[in-house]
């Protein structure tokens, strides 16, 4: 079967608002930019709270990397720092897939990481003893164990970490269902409606200039995923966050030992709801070299380093393009109106690699098909954990991003913490580790 790419159609991801471009309200309480998960957890539950909300997507909801991710929803391997707002946001994931009237793809499969190396092994050791007083139930699987749960008999993984309440989603189905949640809830989605800047009188935010108009709010909430950094860069505020490409395929579908998500150094796969697989290779992807990548460069060397043989470096037409370094007023044609939606060309070469690692993997893919592929912009910080503050400067604005890959599973946690935040609320959690100001950035040039 011929595969194809993905193209704009990613999984049936389009407006259902058929008046996105009608009377922008005039006023909010916050205005939220930015229609991927995080931005829409975040008005959602500032709408639970009664603030009003208008939420503006340039193009459609999770029209890009929320619709693009691999749909995983896991506590297993995350980094000490994040691991507690994962915690909270497994629950209300389990929590929104009952209250939303759609199947989402929600289920508690578990997600296990094999080990092929000792080196690998001990990471897997490590995070558990690490992480033990979270109480998880994260569990290593000895090498015989292993071989049972791949329905394999060959020895050939030393073990595996395993967390059976780990769980997975459609994210092309999951977050336009989220919206479509906070509608219901109060909260005014315009897509199709660029934010191209924030007003600032003395130091405070007094609202938004959109491409359809301007909306009076003193708080805005910045989720924009890799055009954030643009976004805060023509208002005069550096931030080093950069994007990088990564390369997704779905298979056909087929029947493996293991019903839930698998990740190993090769390759990485995720049951559907179609019967099919989702997979891909972690941390394999394109550093995509825009010109704020040489400003930001030695923040970045240890992700190189430390992938510098799954990572590739590009030049790519991003270069001098929307993700470049470009000014304009408020009253110009911003990048985000020249794009509405970032859909770049999957890796071809890497897949071909990654499926054929699959089917080592798991022998009943020999005669599986993938069937589609596709490719997402990745919002990607030093520290890779997200970025969640207000902005120095600017009372009253706050930024969303650097999710880093996790964004997906960690999305309503973030969202739920932006609004108490937003809100004056006693947070789940202490905020101060998410603070973007611990990148010490100063003032764009």
């Amino acid at each position: 079967m011929q595969m194809r790419h993905r193209g704009s159609e990613i999984l049936n991801v389009a407006s259902s608002r058929p008046d996105s471009a009608g009377r922008l309200p005039k006023t909010a309480d916050v205005v939220v930019i930015g229609g991927g998960v995080a931005g829409v957890a975040t008005a959602m539950f500032l709408a639970q709270r009664g603030v009003s909300v208008v939420l503006c997507e340039k193009g459609r909801i999770a029209g890009e990397q929320s619709s693009r991710n691999w749909g995983w929803i896991r506590k297993m391997g995350r980094d000490h720092r994040e691991l507690p707002l994962m915690i909270e946001s497994a629950r209300l994931w389990e929590q929104l897939a009952a209250e939303i009237s759609e199947d989402i793809g929600y289920r508690k499969c578990g997600a296990t990481y094999l080990a092929r190396s000792s080196a690998e092994l001990k990471r897997h050791v490590d995070w558990l003893e690490q992480n033990a007083h979270f109480g998880l139930d994260s569990t290593l699987l000895t090498e015989n164990e292993t071989d049972r749960f791949l329905g394999r008999n060959d020895q050939r993984f030393l073990g595996a970490l395993h967390t059976a309440s780990d769980a997975v989603a459609e994210p092309g189905l999951a977050v336009p269902a989220l919206a479509r949640h906070a509608e219901a809830q109060g909260v005014r989605i315009v897509e199709n409606c660029a934010v191209r800047t924030v007003d600032v009188s003395a130091g405070r935010v007094s609202g938004v200039v959109t491409e359809l108009g301007r909306i009076d709010s003193a708080n805005v909430v910045l989720a924009g995923g890799v055009w954030s950094r643009g976004f805060l860069e023509n208002i005069g505020i550096a931030f080093p966050q950069l994007a990088i490409k990564s390369s997704v395929l779905r298979t056909s579908p087929a029947t493996l030992s293991s019903t839930g998500a698998i990740g190993s150094d090769r390759v990485s796969i995720r049951p559907r709801r179609d019967g099919g697989y989702t997979v891909a290779r972690s941390g394999a992807a394109e550093f995509q070299l825009v010109p704020a990548a040489f400003r930001y460069f030695s923040q970045y060397l240890p992700i190189l380093r430390e992938r510098w043989q799954i990572m590739k470096i590009r030049a790519g037409r991003q270069f001098f393009g929307a993700l470049g370094s470009a000014r304009w007023d408020a009253d110009q044609i911003s990048p985000f109106e020249r794009v509405r939606v970032l859909d770049p060309t999957p890796d071809k070469v890497l897949l071909a690699d990654v499926m054929k690692c699959a089917q080592d993997l798991f022998p009943q893919l020999s005669g599986v098909a993938p069937v589609e592929s596709w490719a997402g912009m990745i919002d990607v910080v030093p520290d890779e954990i997200p970025a969640i503050g207000p902005v120095a400067g600017h009372e009253g604005l706050m930024v969303v991003t650097g999710l880093s890959g996790h964004g997906f599973g960690i999305g309503p946690g973030v969202g739920l913490l932006a609004a108490q935040m937003v809100t004056g609320e006693a947070p789940i959690i202490d905020p101060a580790v998410f603070s973007p100001a611990r990148f010490n950035s100063k003032a764009a040039t």
